[in-house]
């Protein structure tokens, strides 16, 4: 976010901002919120509170003013019914197709980053398997099968079971996993519905990396600790780990939103 309003103020945007170190237009908190467009973190929310800020997300809705703009991703249902309940207008950028392709692209190289610093082998000659085959999926199954592993995919359609075997990847399908995963070193989960619970996970080697991508987790947390199987709970891989590349990924996302407002 620091990035992005880097980017706008260059573009030349009165930018504002608050808890942004660094940032330019840095204000308190009431000056900030007199913008007639607010750019809000992604994800909004973070245990009850405006991410990054501390702020209850209860106490922001009422010191905005009916009619004002704000953007903000993945946000909650109860967000937008408060923001509606308010007289606000919220638009979720995560929505935006094109961005979300465009974050994929740091997460999967990311979640790379993510098991390689924890693996004891390498990547090359690895079997590794890739929980779900949607646009983090694809290009996570790219990316290794490009560092020489060994690249299976789990996933539910048929359609993509059969993009994932066209590709060369070796397909499995997620309800079908009993008895598949004894030789894995490194998972990658990109559902957000339970995938890997108690029993699976007891079918991996004590050594293999459990990398959780998805919103909701996928893979039993618990589990995983109890049966002392390494677990990195990777969210928010974009800004952590190519906070410029996302900013402006984020920034076309807004022009293109603005532009169908005509603002």
């Amino acid at each position: 976010m620091a990035y992005l309003a880097s980017l706008l103020a260059r573009d030349g945007w009165a930018v504002r901002s608050w808890c942004l170190a660094g940032a330019p237009g840095e204000t308190r908190p009431s000056e900030a919120m007199e913008a007639p467009r607010l750019v809000l973190p992604a994800p909004l929310e973070k245990d009850g509170t405006l991410n990054g800020t501390g702020m209850p997300l209860s106490e922001l809705w009422p010191r905005l003013r009916a009619g004002q703009r704000v953007y903000a991703g993945a946000a909650s249902a109860a967000a937008r019914e408060a923001a509606e309940r308010h007289g606000l207008r919220l638009t979720d950028y995560m929505e935006d197709e094109a961005l979300a392709v465009e974050n994929a692209v740091p997460t999967a190289e990311g979640a790379l980053a993510a098991a390689m610093e924890r693996m004891s082998v390498t990547l090359h000659g690895a079997p590794c398997l890739v929980l779900g085959f949607g646009r983090i999926g694809k290009l996570l199954s790219r990316d290794l099968a490009a560092l020489g592993a060994r690249v299976s995919v789990a996933a539910r359609r048929p359609e993509s079971l059969a993009w994932a075997e066209a590709l060369g990847y070796a397909p499995l399908h997620t309800r079908r996993l009993t008895g598949e995963l004894g030789g894995f070193r490194a998972v990658f989960n990109t559902v957000p519905a339970p995938v890997l619970d108690a029993a699976l996970l007891r079918e991996l080697p004590r050594g293999c990396v459990l990398i959780e991508l998805a919103s909701r987790p996928g893979i039993d947390a618990e589990a995983a600790e109890t049966l002392g199987i390494t677990l990195v709970k990777a969210g928010g891989l974009p800004g952590k780990v190519a906070p410029e590349t996302a900013a402006h990924a984020l920034r076309r996302a807004l022009y293109r939103i603005w532009k169908e407002e005509g603002a």
